[in-house]
């Protein structure tokens, strides 16, 4: 814990970018139309794929000693192998809505 601290107070410029770059994205996603929500969730999925790629990169190059970096590779696997699965969910369910509906025989 104070080795998360220490780097945090070391590197404080980057904590405020980080902080700042969620409220960011909150109000930016906030302010986004529906109209245009499924394409951007398209493009979304595909960067969450190369994050997921690159944490099993980072997870097969930690050292197999350092547990809470392997914990939290396999987090970041997990949670981005959810967000690009649900994201095609949605998007797939928002473009069925744009598909014509198929009429019964009588």
């Amino acid at each position: 814990m104070e080795q998360l601290i220490a780097f945090a107070g070391s590197n404080i410029q980057m904590v405020y970018i980080l902080i700042l770059s969620v409220f960011l994205g909150v109000v930016v996603i906030g302010g986004v139309p529906s109209v245009l929500h499924t394409p951007l969730m398209s493009g979304a999925n595909a960067i969450h794929g190369v994050v997921v790629v690159g944490a099993i990169i980072v997870v097969l190059k930690t050292d197999s000693t350092n547990y809470a970096a392997l914990c939290l590779g396999f987090l970041a696997v997990v949670l981005g192998t959810l967000n690009v699965v649900g994201g095609f969910a949605v998007t797939d369910r928002m473009l069925e809505m744009f598909r014509p509906k198929k009429r019964r025989a009588p």
